[in-house]
C-alpha cells in the first residue's frame, strides 16, 4: 500500500494544538509524543516521519530494513543535484547528525507500535547497528553504528563579538534575553520559558521550570542580567499583557503575547548582522558562557549543574573548548614534572 504523508498543524493563538500526517498509526504516535514532549520536539518528530515516508512511500506495517537503507542512501545523496562537501566530515548530502536524528524518530515510532502490540509490527526495521566481526563478540551486542557522527567542538564567541552583539541590540528586553544566555548559560527555550515568578531577584537566581527533558533547576545569574530585566519590566513590558511569561512581544498585533523561538532568533540574527558578525546563534552564546566559567576555574560538576546536563559526559566538552585553560593546566603540570626531575638530579 502506498502512503504519502501530509503534515497538518492545528494552532491556537499561542501554541500548536495538534499535528497529524494523515495515517492513523502515525497520528496516534504523534498524539503520544505531543503529550510528553515540547512543541519543537513534537514538530521535529513529525517532520522526520514525513520525510521518511515521503521517501519510502509505504504503509508503516510494510516497512523493512532494506527500506531504511534506501532512505539512508537518499539522505546521503547531493541535495537538489548540487554536490557540496562539508568541511566537518567531508561528506555530501545532509549532515550525519540530521540523518541520525531522523532515524531515531523513525525507530521511536516503530518502537511505539511494537509496545502497543495491535498494529502487527513485531520487529523494529531500523537496525541498531551493523554486526562487527570480532572474535568472542557476544550475540546481539551492538556493532558498528549506522551513522557515524563527527565529534566537533562548538564555536565560542569572542569577547569582541559579544560586546558588538550587545551594542547592536535595540531594546532592554533583547539585552536581558541575550544576557540570560551569555551570563547564565540558559538555553533558548529556557529563556523563553521564564515566568515572572521564576525570577528570584533577591537571591540573584532564576528557577528553570522546564529545562531539557523536563528537568528543573535553580541557577545563579549575574547581577547585570537582573538590572537589564528589571529595566525591561519597568519601562518596556506592556502593562496590558496577561501572560506570566517574562519576555513578550513589544509591538504589532501580538503585543503582550509570549515571544516565540522564531522571534528570538530573528532578534539575535538582526543584531548579528548590524554588528558585522558572520555567524552567531543563541546556542553559541550558551556555549560561550559555560566555556568562560570553566576557564575561570569553575569545577566541572558546577558547570554541569549550571548547564543542566544530566550526564557529566555532556559537560566534558568544555574541557576542550578553551585553549587558555588547557595551556594553563599543561604549564602547571609540566612545571611540577620539571621540579620532580630537578629534585632527582641534584
Amino acid at each position: 500500500m502506498t502512503f504519502v504523508p501530509s503534515l497538518v498543524r492545528v494552532r491556537t493563538e499561542t501554541d500548536v494544538e495538534a499535528i497529524s500526517l494523515g495515517h492513523p498509526l502515525l497520528d496516534d504516535y504523534l498524539a503520544f509524543v505531543g503529550a510528553r514532549a515540547r512543541p519543537n520536539t513534537w514538530l521535529a518528530v513529525a517532520f522526520d516521519l514525513k520525510v521518511f515516508f515521503s521517501v519510502i512511500a509505504k504503509d508503516p506495517v510494510d516497512v523493512t530494513p532494506a527500506d531504511v537503507f534506501t532512505f539512508l542512501k537518499e539522505q546521503r545523496s547531493p541535495r537538489r543535484g548540487v554536490k557540496v562537501v562539508r568541511l566537518e566530515d567531508g561528506e555530501v548530502g545532509l549532515s550525519a547528525r540530521t540523518i541520525r536524528r531522523r532515524l531515531s524518530s523513525v525507530s521511536g515510532f516503530f518502537g511505539y507500535l511494537i509496545a502497543c502490540g495491535d498494529a502487527g509490527v513485531t520487529v523494529n526495521p531500523v537496525p541498531r547497528g551493523l554486526a562487527a566481526r570480532r572474535p568472542g563478540r557476544r550475540p546481539g551486542a551492538r556493532g558498528v553504528p549506522l551513522i557515524r557522527t563527527p565529534r566537533t567542538l562548538p564555536r565560542v564567541c569572542s569577547p569582541a563579538e559579544v560586546d558588538g552583539l550587545v551594542a547592536a541590540l535595540r531594546t532592554r528586553r533583547d539585552r536581558a534575553m541575550v544576557e540570560a544566555m551569555v551570563l547564565g548559560g540558559l538555553r533558548r527555550c529556557e529563556v523563553l520559558g521564564l515566568r515572572l515568578e521564576d525570577l528570584k531577584i533577591g537571591e540573584r537566581r532564576v528557577f528553570i521550570a522546564e529545562g531539557k527533558g523536563g528537568h528543573q533547576r535553580v541557577v545563579p545569574v549575574s547581577s547585570r542580567f537582573f538590572v537589564s530585566v528589571g529595566r525591561y519590566l519597568e519601562e518596556e513590558r506592556p502593562r496590558t499583557s496577561t501572560t506570566n511569561q517574562v519576555f513578550v512581544v513589544l509591538k504589532g498585533p501580538r503585543r503582550g503575547h509570549a515571544l516565540s523561538a522564531a522571534g528570538l532568533d530573528e532578534i539575535v540574527d538582526g543584531a548579528r548582522r548590524r554588528a558585522g558578525i558572520e555567524r552567531l546563534t543563541c546556542h553559541q552564546l550558551r556555549h560561550t558562557c559555560l566555556t568562560r566559567l570553566r576557564e575561570a576555574g569553575m569545577a566541572l560538576e558546577a558547570v554541569q549543574a549550571q548547564a543542566g546536563h544530566r550526564s557529566i559526559e555532556s559537560t566534558r566538552i568544555y574541557l576542550h573548548l578553551t585553549n587558555t585553560w588547557l595551556a594553563a593546566e599543561y604549564m602547571q603540570a609540566t612545571a611540577a614534572i620539571d621540579a620532580q626531575v630537578d629534585g632527582l638530579t641534584q
